[in-house]
């Protein structure tokens, strides 16, 4: 018997990035079965990039890290997959290293996978990045006890969970409201180590400027800030069966 193939949604936030989409979408893994792509106020031909390599379009015309992966999975909503997956448009996530976050979570021994971003040159990460992400996960294993090392953009997780997570941060705060909430849930979290790479075309609109990495960093803050005076999630996260060892999952 033919085990099913899991259905796996990518979800690409993309606000100008017309230069580097193209190269992002030509590395797709095939375990991926659909591409989203959301146009986050675009002025240029980001939309009619996507769209010329099958990818499902989604226009989300106010800014917003968040807005734009809560646009994308309002869009998959009515014909949920089994895993969702998210990566960067500015070409700087390794997506052949996509397929080893997916693989625990397809195999039903993780509910979130992070990729752990190793900067292939020093220049991948700025020093405000560098900085901002010890502090934050610093203070995470401060007042959860929980070791993360990043909060990069690159993850795996399942649908059911992450409707579970309730995650609805529309800025900055996306990636660490997630593993917060994820944490306080009980649930099965792995980080698993990526090369990251400086973004291959375009111009960056956070990480790269005074003012975006000022708003990125006080967003990030504040979350955390909310979801420490919020308290542990009164949900505890029942995780679901694994699969038997015997049984092939096909992802």
């Amino acid at each position: 018997m033919t085990a099913r193939r899991l259905d796996i949604a990518l979800i690409i936030p993309a606000r100008n990035e017309e230069l580097s989409l193209p190269g992002v979408l030509a590395k797709v893994p095939p375990e991926i079965t659909r591409v989203v792509v959301v146009d986050n106020g675009s002025t240029d031909a980001t939309a009619q990039l996507a769209a010329g390599y099958g990818a499902q379009v989604v226009r989300e015309p106010v800014p917003g890290y968040g807005r734009a992966c809560l646009a994308g999975l309002a869009a998959l909503r009515d014909d949920p997959p089994d895993l969702v997956a998210f990566v960067d448009a500015d070409g700087s996530d390794e997506l052949s290293c996509l397929p080893d976050l997916i693989a625990p979570v397809a195999a039903g021994e993780e509910d979130l996978v992070l990729g752990w971003r190793i900067p292939v040159v020093t220049a991948a990460l700025s020093f405000q990045q560098r900085f901002g992400h010890w502090l934050a996960t610093g203070l995470i294993r401060l007042f959860w006890g929980y070791r993360f090392h990043d909060l990069g953009p690159m993850r795996v997780i399942g649908w059911q969970a992450l409707e579970r997570l309730e995650v609805a941060d529309q800025a900055f705060g996306w990636t660490v409201e997630m593993q917060l909430r994820a944490v306080a849930c009980g649930m099965r979290v792995r980080e698993i180590r990526v090369p990251y790479h400086k973004r291959t075309a375009g111009t960056s609109k956070i990480s790269r400027t005074l003012s975006g990495t000022v708003l990125a960093g006080s967003t990030i803050l504040w979350v955390i800030s909310r979801e420490l005076l919020a308290g542990p999630s009164p949900a505890v996260y029942t995780p679901p069966a694994r699969v038997p060892r015997h049984r092939k999952v096909v992802y």
